[in-house]
């Protein structure tokens, strides 16, 4: 008797772990997704060790929004599509790099004309103008404290957000650009770190990102680690999170 009851215990702790995993696989895939923040391209709005949850139900599913979609085609174009939105920030996969995850922010829509001149943006040859709002402190690539400008860049749509430079306005690598015809079904995708991030500017390594290829919305911060230490650390989360980003909304 003794026997049977622990064959049942054990099975009935079998049965609540796989329904478990069952359950946090479909969150994972139609609802939530949680993402790491390894890289400074969207200083400030997201700093590196930032983790993320992403909303898949924002843009409706494609092929990407299920797990191995970059090796497995489970279906072309998407089911219950909804557009981003310009100024939404969203992951994504490039054409390039179908195996990565970007997080950008959506500048260019299909059809748009996109162009930095003296590292300002200009959409359908209209500026989007910025102001300046004070300076940013964050960690960088290489896991070193600096600091940059920050600016409030306002969108055509009236969406403002922020901005950082590095160098001054004119000096950075993509402040001088042709114009982008953003292609239909397409969307021009840039990082809030001006001078740090390698988008839709860098043709051949990003470039335009088709509607297929969009995972969802980011929604909000679940927990930051502070851009010094992994997330399985859990010893070091006393000492280095960033507690008060912790369920902050991404805008």
């Amino acid at each position: 008797m003794k026997k049977e009851k622990k064959k049942d215990t054990l099975w009935e702790n079998i049965k609540a772990l796989i329904y478990a995993v069952l359950l946090a696989v479909l969150i994972r895939t139609l609802w939530l997704q949680p993402f790491h923040i390894p890289s400074g391209s969207m200083i400030s709005t997201l700093l590196i060790g930032d983790n993320i949850f992403v909303s898949k139900t924002a843009y409706g599913y494609s092929r990407y929004s299920i797990p191995f979609g970059a090796y497995i085609n489970y279906f072309s174009g998407r089911i219950w599509s909804e557009e981003p939105k310009r100024g939404d920030v969203a992951v994504f996969r490039s054409v390039v790099d179908p195996d990565t995850d970007f997080v950008k922010r959506v500048i260019g829509l299909p059809g748009d004309r996109v162009q930095m001149k003296e590292g300002l943006l200009y959409i359908n040859d209209v500026l989007c103008p910025v102001e300046p709002n004070g300076e940013a402190e964050a960690v960088d690539d290489n896991g070193q404290l600096f600091k940059a400008a920050q600016y409030i860049e306002t969108l055509p749509n009236g969406l403002k957000h922020v901005i950082i430079k590095q160098v001054p306005f004119g000096e950075g690598v993509y402040d001088n650009t042709p114009v982008y015809h953003v292609p239909s079904g397409h969307f021009f995708m840039m990082g809030d770190n001006r001078d740090g991030s390698n988008d839709s500017r860098a043709q051949g390594v990003v470039g335009y990102i088709p509607l297929d290829h969009f995972i969802g919305h980011a929604s909000f911060i679940f927990f930051s680690t502070g851009g010094k230490i992994a997330l399985w650390e859990i010893w070091r989360w006393p000492f280095t999170a960033y507690y008060s980003r912790i369920l902050n909304g991404i805008h």
